[in-house]
């Protein structure tokens, strides 16, 4: 699998090893910046000096083995899980010092626990050789998910979290085993491979929403707006649509989408572009499923997850009607977890999609089934428990 490297120009990290000034590359998808004070750690440091110092902010570069490294980052997860409780929370407001957080409180108190949780965590630091070996004992050989997920070595030293280093893996192991999506049919035909820094269809109830909705009378061209890792071209190809013009903005998902649809038989019916939003010309029907948390997001890849001021879904909605034909239907599919959490409300979407020029011409709905929705101990469990995925039917607003 080839890979897209990260284009931005390198940050360099900085440290004294053994009276020496050491300089290295600096790796983070999260763009974080190399930590300004780093020291060197071993097999001597215990978990709770590590944590400590990791919550100071101060870097951990990694000498010892790597194994033990492992199980230190491990001991430091424990100490970072303390369950958030936002029942028991109370607001900051002096005038309702005693009332529980709301829903929009409690999702902000999560998320910037989640943001201090991943900095701390990226604090014990790993150091790569140019060819991507790692000089530590019982290291294991990384070089080929290191090349999948951030393109060919740079021929430099580098240095990267070990947290991050594990997503990698984690990364490549999910692409070599792949995704089995229901909505898709019968194995073998039915598996997604994910890319690593692209979102994976672990929920896949939004693809059975396109695998049930009825389609409309012309559906001989679809627009997929989105494409991630090509699933709903997939889908859209299997229900007979005979032409398809995908895009997304992210070039590691223009390449994932390929390789999925060429595996599944429906790249000879897809055409891929890297573009914004929509591709040049209409279509008779336009298929979106954009972030749905209208919220900063705090890595690339959460862009699949988190939209900041709803910006692609309200970009859609107002371009959408120039792409479609007269009788064509837009299929925005959208979870309403958001109107839980108090960050948009139902008005507000009906709002955008009448300011749009659109109408409402039907919606299919379904409840997720993914663990999260039934799990009591997660902090936003009150709102995830009322979740339900719905596939809006749009099309043009006829006049009165």
């Amino acid at each position: 699998m080839n890979q897209v490297p990260l284009t931005d120009a390198p940050a360099t990290l900085s440290w004294t090893e053994n009276g020496t000034e050491c300089h290295a590359l600096w790796r983070s998808e999260r763009h974080a910046a190399p930590p300004k004070r780093v020291i060197i750690a071993d097999d001597t440091l215990n978990a709770d000096s590590a944590y400590r110092l990791a919550c100071e902010g101060t870097g951990l570069l990694w000498r010892g083995d790597f194994q033990n490294a492992r199980l230190l980052l491990q001991a430091m997860m424990r100490r970072s899980n303390a369950p958030i409780k936002p029942g028991k929370a109370r607001a900051k407001s002096k005038a309702n010092a005693d009332a529980p957080v709301t829903p929009q409180q409690a999702f902000h108190l999560y998320r910037q626990a989640q943001s201090q949780r991943a900095r701390t965590l990226s604090m014990l630091l790993i150091p790569l050789n140019a060819d991507r070996s790692i000089p530590l004992r019982r290291a294991p050989d990384l070089a080929q998910a290191c090349a999948e997920a951030w393109g060919p070595a740079t021929q430099a030293n580098t240095v990267t979290s070990l947290r991050e280093l594990l997503g990698v893996v984690g990364a490549h192991e999910w692409h070599k085993k792949g995704i089995e999506v229901e909505a898709l049919g019968g194995a073998p035909n039915n598996k997604i491979f994910p890319s690593y820094g692209v979102f994976s269809p672990v929920r896949g109830e939004y693809v059975a929403l396109v695998a049930s909705a009825p389609l409309p009378v012309d559906y001989a061209l679809a627009f997929d707006i989105g494409v991630g890792s090509g699933v709903l071209s997939a889908m859209l190809s299997r229900r007979g649509v005979k032409r398809i013009v995908a895009t997304d903005n992210d070039p590691r998902a223009i390449l994932c989408a390929r390789g999925n649809l060429d595996r599944l038989g429906a790249l000879p019916k897809v055409q891929l572009i890297q573009t914004d939003l929509f591709p040049e010309g209409q279509a008779p029907l336009i298929v979106c499923n954009p972030p749905w948390l209208p919220a900063r997001a705090n890595a690339p890849i959460e862009h699949a997850i988190y939209d900041e001021n709803s910006q692609m879904l309200r970009g859609f909605l107002n371009g959408v009607l120039a792409h479609l034909t007269p009788q064509g239907q837009a299929w925005l599919i959208l979870s309403d977890l958001a109107e839980h959490l108090g960050l948009r409300s139902r008005e507000a979407l009906l709002g955008w999609i009448e300011q749009a020029g659109l109408q409402v011409l039907g919606r299919e709905d379904i409840r997720p089934t993914h663990a999260k929705a039934m799990d009591k101990q997660d902090p936003l469990h009150a709102a995830r428990s009322k979740e339900v995925t719905s596939l809006w039917r749009l099309g043009a607003l006829t006049a009165p």
